[in-house]
């Protein structure tokens, strides 16, 4: 994103509101846009897709609302949750461990605001600075390697497959040559690009089931889980310690989306409305997630960069694609597809996302600066990587606190207690 981009006069500014035909266009441009990343979160997890539709919609209209209609962001399933989330998928209390440690992650950003709100935020940089927060995104990355070879090769569901070897490989050139050949709107969806490739390609390799597809109908509700009605909320130590310290990880995140939208919309939305504000909006996201059963959901980047490039800033436009993602959610043969998908093809994804994610991490640390040269920082990235990546983990009297998790803990610790030295 060029500095000429970021400073071009806006095509329709924040509070400008579309024709209703362009209205519709923009919000599924982001609504496609965002698609592909947030149904990736539950196929992988084993969530519902629907039902993180239906949370990244709600928590995007919630968070526009709290800011006050300020701030053009959408919010989609995160990343950073997706080890803890499938590990508490594979347990029978499985949806009650996923709404409570869901709901965590939206009380530490509401903690967190309020710390903001009467501190100010300058003591968030010196808790989370990026030789902290650029190894453990690394970690969140590498971590997820050996699941995105396990899918890829068929031996997480069974014996080594060639079909779905050679599935995920057509797969992930197909993302990968979106990613470099396309432009515009279509050089922004490479990843619903490569699911698209590598559903039709599975076809033929007999690795689609079409038999949800067969059942589905037009509409059909999402599979919610309501608190105290579908399941009981599972509140143990080792759900919160798992989920709530990666909410730092995704708060640093959500500052940096921050700092990209005010040099695109030339705004400072640090003040108006206020960081306090948007982070107990992206907060209260995840609190809405929890409460149907969706995973932890939080800004995404891939909507920014929708902004910067078409110029329109409009939140009526992303209020639409909030909207749309909610009735998508209800829509039975969408749900019946996405389920279907096949692992090789999730798998094939997952060697470009994980990877992204883990590259952008060391791209925090190259744009800061970051000297390995120095003790101190060399230190903190080199015990970061190899707790999150080795899958170290700590379990006291029945409570376990998970690589991931740790990893974040670990170097936030190590930060604050590691003296920097002066320069001469």
């Amino acid at each position: 994103m060029s500095e000429q981009q970021m400073e071009a006069k806006p095509v329709l500014d924040i509070h400008e509101k579309p024709t209703w035909n362009k209205w519709i266009v923009l919000s599924i441009q982001h609504l496609f846009t965002m698609f592909g990343s947030t149904i990736f979160v539950p196929s992988v997890t084993g969530m519902n897709p629907g039902v993180a539709l239906v949370s990244s919609g709600l928590g995007t209209l919630a968070y526009l609302l709290i800011t006050r209609g300020k701030i053009p962001a959408y919010l989609g399933s995160s990343f950073a949750f997706i080890q803890p989330l499938t590990m508490f998928m594979m347990d029978e209390h499985s949806p009650g461990s996923v709404m409570v440690g869901t709901f965590s992650v939206g009380v530490v950003y509401a903690i967190i605001s309020l710390i903001v709100y009467y501190a100010g935020v300058d003591w968030i940089q010196k808790v989370l600075p990026p030789v902290v927060v650029g190894p453990v995104i690394m970690v969140i990355g590498l971590s997820l390697a050996p699941s995105a070879a396990s899918m890829a090769m068929g031996t997480n569901s069974g014996d080594y497959s060639f079909e779905s070897v050679a599935v995920a490989l057509i797969t992930l050139m197909a993302a990968i040559i979106a990613m470099i050949a396309f432009k515009g709107f279509f050089g922004l969806i490479p990843i619903l690009f490569g699911f698209f490739v590598g559903y039709i390609v599975s076809i033929p390799f007999g690795l689609v089931d079409f038999t949800l597809i067969k059942q589905a109908s037009l509409f059909q509700i999402p599979d919610f889980t309501i608190p105290f009605v579908d399941a009981d909320p599972v509140v143990t130590a080792t759900v919160i310690i798992s989920m709530a310290p990666l909410a730092f990880v995704t708060m640093a995140e959500h500052m940096g989306h921050q700092l990209v939208l005010n040099k695109i919309t030339n705004r400072n939305f640090f003040k108006d409305p206020g960081l306090h504000r948007s982070l107990i909006a992206d907060g209260t996201a995840s609190v809405i997630a929890s409460l149907i059963g969706g995973p932890p959901v939080t800004t995404y980047g891939e909507n920014i960069g929708v902004l910067a490039i078409t110029r329109v800033y409009s939140v009526f436009v992303i209020g639409g694609a909030a909207v749309f993602a909610v009735l998508f959610g209800f829509i039975g043969y969408i749900n019946a597809i996405i389920t279907s998908v096949p692992q090789a093809v999730l798998g094939g994804i997952s060697f470009l996302l994980f990877g992204v994610i883990a590259s952008s991490g060391l791209r925090m640390m190259i744009d800061n600066k970051i000297d390995l040269n120095i003790n101190r920082n060399l230190i903190i990235t080199s015990v970061v990587l190899v707790i999150g990546i080795g899958g170290f983990f700590v379990e006291i009297n029945s409570v376990k606190i998970t690589g991931m998790a740790m990893a974040a803990v670990v170097g936030i610790i190590l930060n604050l207690i590691i003296p920097e030295k002066k320069k001469a």
